[in-house]
């Protein structure tokens, strides 16, 4: 997907592609004006945002370009941020007639010939010209980036008008140097996916073995969480904020430090992935992945250690900082939110029975279903009506909700009608008859057989996993019509009576005590042929809607009292923490906000009509680990806490329902990557 989400961001991306791949010259760069693409049109720069800049830096970061772009385009975000009298040279480093260095930290990220350095002076920065410091160029590990030590010449008497003040230099730096390690971490993946397809081991693409492709899958997560932390602190910086010049608010130094947690670590893990995936030629200077490998450690350097960014996160965190992840909306959701806001407080002036009816006629339970189930709401129409909705209680559908759409797309007007409504009301619980003994991620091998009988089927067989099957009325059930078809031929979908004759539930307790899960034992359980579901030995094409359904709904919902949120109440209630409890709450608050930035995204693409790519089943797959992350450090620090003691062992679960996490990892390597199936 890239940094940037909007049909423009894919257009400059395209444009920075297309340019740097002719030339990289310093000149040519500023001539097509990316070196001021963030900068007031005042000063010769284009008028955008660090957003902008930073879906540029991507693309320049995965080709690698050499030359002071980066330094320059830095320094000049911080002039630009400072108020300073010296903004007049804002537009020099825009036509590219003047180059920059940056003083980090030991080394200065630009040349040691340098038109102007930025050095740290006092409590704030000063950008001086080179007769104010002595300049050495500095051997680094990237053999392509021009490093330099600096010091300012003693006693140097800098103008007033030098004087940028507390221009938050090190925060524009994290979130540029994140911007282009996130594009190293992209030729990172896209080398290894695009080796581990062609190369052959065994008789095979190495891309079949699990073990490479779960590795590149795993890079490619990196890479969106990454993304979606250096995506929110750009447009952290960019917003208005008020207060002195430079100032920036907590929400957004809480942005920019999971940004420089995420985003640096992500582009040196995907390039040491990709030169194990590339093996001996990735560790020789014949390929170029030992550069790009440099360029990451070389940025990370830049950036700052992440653990006390890390730290700084938490801090933030637990003095109360947040990242509002609400999608700013067009014009056209003034009108559309005033009509909803208004059903809104209809439905708040009803009694609470009167009020689930008018849930379930007027299609607020699932609006995006067509009507009348729904109300065919647009990705807008259902942004808002979720915001002000939020403090109306709508029922939880539970399995039904991964049913109904299934029975809305398949089913037959007579089934739609004879189970919709009331499963709106919550007046029918369902269950879910898919997993059995020998099919739980290999769903198709199900041998749950349907043999024909007067009038219907006559199901025999085993499920196992299914969800309150104990309380339900009715189950959506798979089973092999046709077996001697191909496995994922003659499957077909039933809906089965729970209370039918031959049905038997057996509840199993798990490993938290709670009894969820179920056996259910079909004994000749007879099904009528209107309770068939799409076309008989059609039924994969159903099930797969379903699990569609159930992915996405699991994405969304699960984690409930073991996110970066609760973590941080218990953390609030507890002692100081140590240095390393510190930094390891610092990096499970990144990852937690990370997540809650690629749902984001996702409504932002889809409210945009875009695909969001493999963003949502990244989000599924970061979440559930994230959750055993979050409840694993958490009980280690109040390991008597009786809620933690539930989830530390609850959350083992996660990473098994809904597609386990090897499942999704398969998925991503090959629809979002294209690496060969299993065989």
């Amino acid at each position: 997907m890239g940094i940037g989400l909007t049909e423009e961001h894919r257009a400059l991306a395209a444009s920075v592609q297309g340019l740097a791949g002719r030339t990289v010259e310093h000149r040519a760069l500023a001539g097509q004006g990316l070196l001021g693409l963030h900068l007031p049109e005042e000063f010769g720069g284009q008028g955008y945002g660090l957003v902008e800049l930073c879906v540029a830096l991507e693309v320049l970061g995965e080709l690698r370009v050499a030359g002071p772009y980066l330094p320059v385009v830095l320094a000049s975000a911080a002039l630009a941020r400072s108020g300073s009298p010296a903004a007049g040279l804002l537009r020099g480093l825009a036509d590219g007639s003047l180059t920059a260095a940056v003083a980090l930290g030991p080394l200065a990220l630009g040349a040691a010939g340098a038109d102007l350095f930025l050095v740290p002076h006092g409590d704030g920065w000063a950008l001086l010209d080179r007769a104010g410091v002595r300049a050495e160029p500095a051997e680094g590990v990237d053999l392509d980036r021009d490093l330099c030590a600096v010091t300012t010449v003693t006693g140097l008497d800098v103008p007033p008008e030098r004087l940028l003040g507390p221009v938050p230099v090190r925060e524009l730096a994290a979130v540029l140097l994140g911007a282009d390690a996130c594009g190293t971490a992209a030729w990172a993946v896209g080398t290894a996916a695009a080796h581990a397809k062609v190369r052959e081991q065994f008789g095979r693409p190495i891309g079949q073995f699990q073990g490479v492709k779960h590795r590149v899958a795993a890079a490619l997560v990196a890479l969106e969480q990454a993304r979606a932390a250096v995506w929110d602190a750009a447009r952290a910086l960019d917003a208005p904020h008020t207060g002195e010049p430079g100032g920036l608010g907590d929400d957004v130094r809480l942005a920019v430090g999971v940004a420089a947690v995420l985003g640096p670590d992500a582009a040196v893990r995907c390039a040491a992935d990709a030169i194990q995936v590339l093996g001996g030629i990735g560790y020789t200077f014949e390929h170029d992945a030992h550069r790009h490998y440099r360029r990451a450690l070389s940025g990370r350097m830049l950036a700052g250690d992440p653990g006390p960014w890390a730290e700084q996160v938490a801090d933030l965190a637990l003095a109360g900082a947040r990242r509002t992840m609400e999608p700013d909306l067009p014009e056209e959701s003034v009108r559309l939110r005033e009509t909803i806001r208004a059903q809104a407080e209809s439905l708040r002036r009803e009694e609470p029975l009167a009020r689930l009816g008018r849930f379930a006629r007027d299609g607020w339970i699932m609006p995006y279903l067509p009507r009348p189930w729904g109300r065919a709401a647009t990705p807008l129409e259902q942004v808002i009506i979720h915001q002000e909705f939020r403090d109306l209680k709508r029922p939880n559908l539970g399995i039904a909700a991964w049913a109904v759409p299934s029975i809305v797309t398949y089913g037959t007007p007579e089934q739609q009608e004879r189970f919709l409504p009331r499963t709106f009301t919550g007046e029918l619980v369902w269950c879910q008859l898919f997993s059995e003994p020998g099919a739980g991620s290999d769903l198709a091998a199900l041998s749950t057989r349907a043999i024909r009988v007067a009038g219907g089927w006559s199901l025999t067989g085993q499920k196992i996993w299914t969800s309150l099957a104990q309380y339900a009325h009715w189950g959506i059930c798979l089973a092999r019509t046709s077996p001697g078809r191909p496995k994922h031929e003659g499957i077909t979908y039933f809906l089965v009576d729970m209370s039918a004759p031959g049905v038997t539930v057996r509840p199993l307790k798990e490993i938290n005590g709670d009894e969820i899960f179920n056996e259910v034992f079909l004994d000749g359980v007879f099904v009528p042929d209107d309770l068939v579901v799409g076309e008989v030995d059609g039924g994969w094409r159903v099930a797969r809607d379903t699990l569609s359904h159930e992915r996405v709904a699991l994405g969304d919902s699960w984690g409930p009292g073991s996110r970066h949120t609760d973590m941080i109440r218990l953390v609030g209630a507890l002692p100081p923490l140590r240095q390393s409890q510190r930094e390891q709450a610092g990096r499970l608050w990144a990852e937690g906000q990370a997540i809650s930035a690629l749902g984001l995204r996702v409504t932002l693409s889809r409210l945009a009509g875009a695909d969001p790519g493999p963003a949502a089943s990244v989000r599924k797959l970061l979440g559930m680990r994230h959750a055993q992350a979050v409840s694993e450090f958490c009980w280690s620090l109040a390991p008597s806490d009786r809620h933690w003691n539930r989830m530390i062992l609850a959350t083992r679960a996660f990473t098994i329902g809904g597609g386990t996490t090897e499942v999704q990892l398969n998925i991503i390597a090959e629809r979002a990557l294209g690496l060969p199936r299993d065989p």
